[in-house]
């Protein structure tokens, strides 16, 4: 293997598919538009149809289109002349892909989808296609050449199919007011939907599993409390579980490494947290998000904080380990 070429033709396969991708811009104009416009005014599902390649860029496209709040499902031709047709109705919108725009087995079931009075909108790479002409609305996805060197494998032109696929989920998005919220609520098992729903109350740790020594402890029973709970922390409070402070595991070694205190003459047994606690820390509500928590670990360089309610009570705690465990992180 010549390391050398395949370097060379790996470039020249993106910079081809990338100048496919830029020559796309030039296509969005008021027929897109009105595609979209055609897509947002859908009563019934966004149908999407393709053969082969373009059928395998029409699944992802209508995955795309049915995450971000266009519902949307894709069907092969082959099977839609053979009984699937029935899935589609008066109420949907059609988006058919073919780069020839002569595709045998889109061709066959056009006229019953044309019966139907769907809206019909083709992407093709020819202009003058059959699929084309008897469109609503005709996107073009031409490209100037494939990134294959032999010019057969479809690669140029599927990434343009893809491209401005996106294009009009996203375009559809924004014009739906799609936020993150609802994002989420699509895609509750993923990283994004936990980010985006988890709050502090569902992952933190509470009741009796809470930190918590009060001001007059001794440095023993402290870090007795701190290994029970293993969260390398544990809240300081008055008598009505008011917070005053933490002492975590880095107040240890900051206090054993000491210079005032020799570790031989140290009597942990005798000394009280309160004079070794850091006060002020940082906190945060059981209502906050997950992600909110991270973000203020990572912005301060904290592994763990509190949680109070409006009074500054402790209520809970939580450690980088819960934003781990939870696929918050």
């Amino acid at each position: 293997m010549d390391k050398t070429k395949v370097s060379q033709l790996a470039r020249a396969v993106i910079e081809t598919e990338a100048l496919a991708a830029q020559a796309l811009l030039d296509r969005i104009d008021d027929v897109f538009v009105d595609a979209v416009q055609a897509m947002l005014n859908c009563k019934g599902r966004i149908v999407v149809l393709g053969m082969g390649k373009s059928g395998h860029i029409g699944g992802k496209i209508a995955a795309t289109l049915a995450s971000t709040g266009s519902p949307a499902f894709f069907v092969h031709p082959g099977e839609a002349s053979h009984g699937d047709l029935g899935m589609i109705t008066a109420q949907d919108v059609v988006l058919a892909l073919s780069n020839s725009g002569e595709t045998d087995e889109i061709l066959t079931i056009l006229p019953l989808i044309k019966r139907l009075n769907a809206p019909l909108i083709a992407m093709t790479g020819n202009a003058d296609s059959h699929l084309a002409k008897e469109s609503d609305f005709h996107i073009d996805i031409s490209v100037e050449k494939e990134a294959c060197p032999l010019g057969l494998a479809p690669t140029s032109s599927t990434t343009a199919t893809l491209v401005m696929g996106d294009a009009l989920a996203i375009a559809l998005l924004e014009s739906r007011g799609f936020t993150e919220n609802d994002f989420a609520r699509s895609h509750p098992g993923g990283r994004l939907g936990k980010r985006l729903l988890l709050h502090v109350a569902d992952i933190m740790f509470s009741g009796q599993d809470t930190p918590m020594v009060k001001l007059d402890a001794s440095l023993s029973d402290t870090l007795k409390e701190m290994s029970l709970k293993s969260l390398g922390m544990t809240t300081v409070v008055d008598n009505d579980d008011r917070l005053l402070g933490i002492f975590t595991d880095g107040d240890v070694r900051r206090l054993l490494d000491s210079n005032t205190i020799k570790l031989n003459e140290l009597q942990i047994s005798e000394l009280k947290v309160g004079d070794f606690m850091t006060t002020g820390c940082m906190t945060i509500n059981k209502s906050q998000l997950a992600a909110e928590a991270l973000q203020l670990m990572e912005s301060k360089s904290i592994n763990a904080l509190p949680v109070v309610d409006e009074n500054n009570k402790v209520i809970g705690a939580l450690n980088m380990h819960n934003l781990l465990r939870a696929g918050v992180v």
